[in-house]
């Protein structure tokens, strides 16, 4: 394992000892949420002839030096396309919620010698990042399979630094369509404090670009108020 390699390690193992509420008690979701559909979106190579991980990186301001996140990494497109663009001195922590898909990220990761990239297993509610580390977290076509959006976003906040962004990528579509509407995306965040500061649709489909900054305090769990579904 390489120098920074291992001081990734060492830092996720320090983010599991940060305080947190035992069990605390957040609102339902009354919402549709899609089925996960494993860790391949579809083929790396068509992904890379529709330009979209280009597109979302410059609109998400992604450069050298950054710390990102790539929660819900799958097989990990965007992960090694975050890694080159950071650069060696940049890092990236590879989060997945299902332990086959982890492993195969982790075997990718070192068969590729990313040495700025981390991989680790998250949770559905909690992706578990290390608190105010991260310039950009991205959640990438993954965010209409939360099921407790409220729980999930209360933790994920977390991890942001606090001049950073949340990046959401999905599409223009029904929740179980894999997709999700950008206004249910914006009450869902305002909900926790995060305010959108960019929407761009991507060429060539009906995908979007999210962005959202911390602009309030993170509310106590009994303090949310819901979004309430038409």
């Amino acid at each position: 394992m390489s120098n920074r390699a291992a001081a990734l390690a060492a830092l996720l193992t320090l983010s599991a000892c940060r305080d947190s509420p035992s069990s605390p008690h957040f609102p339902t979701a009354h919402r549709d949420v899609a089925p996960i559909v494993g860790g391949t979106f579809s083929t790396e190579d068509a992904r890379d002839r529709a330009g979209e991980a280009e597109a979302v990186m410059e609109l998400a301001g992604v450069k050298r030096g950054m710390s990102v996140a790539d929660v819900g990494a799958g097989e990990g497109y965007y992960t090694v396309r975050l890694a080159r663009v950071v650069g060696s001195k940049g890092r990236v922590l590879a989060e997945d919620i299902m332990p086959e898909i982890r492993d195969r990220l982790a075997d990718r990761v070192q068969r590729e010698r990313l040495d700025n990239v981390a991989v680790k297993l998250g949770t559905p509610d909690n992706p578990t990042l290390p608190p105010s580390s991260f310039d950009r977290v991205f959640l990438v076509h993954m965010y209409h399979e939360v099921a407790n959006p409220y729980a999930f976003l209360w933790h994920m906040r977390e991890g942001v630094k606090p001049d950073g962004l949340v990046v959401v990528v999905d599409s223009r579509r029904p929740i179980k369509q894999h997709g999700i509407p950008p206004t249910q995306l914006k009450c869902e965040f305002a909900a926790l404090g995060l305010q959108p500061v960019k929407y761009s649709a991507i060429p060539g489909g009906d995908v979007f670009l999210m962005s959202f900054r911390l602009a309030a305090p993170r509310p106590a769990p009994e303090q949310i108020k819901p979004c309430i579904s038409s």
